[in-house]
């Protein structure tokens, strides 16, 4: 999987998010994803872009409705109906 910059995705837990930026960790070099939440204040937030990536945790979270720990989310265009 790919991310998209600038493109919402849905944790599967439920909340969205704003996927902003690639960033390298300075210590390990290891890519990092800059994310924004879509609710309360709207906090940054920064994870492995692996983690984000990676598919649900099945034996943690069995009932979880989403293969990924975040899925793009294809959302259309209100002014364009």
């Amino acid at each position: 999987m790919e991310i998209k910059l600038g493109r919402i995705y849905r944790h599967f837990k439920g909340d969205y998010y704003l996927a902003e930026a690639v960033a390298l960790d300075s210590e390990t070099n290891e890519e990092m994803i800059v994310y924004r939440k879509l609710y309360g204040d709207g906090a940054l937030w920064v994870r492995p872009l692996r983690m984000f990536l990676e598919e649900v945790d099945r034996e943690k979270y069995p009932d979880a409705c989403q293969k990924y720990r975040f899925e793009l989310q294809e959302i259309e265009s209100s002014a364009n109906r």
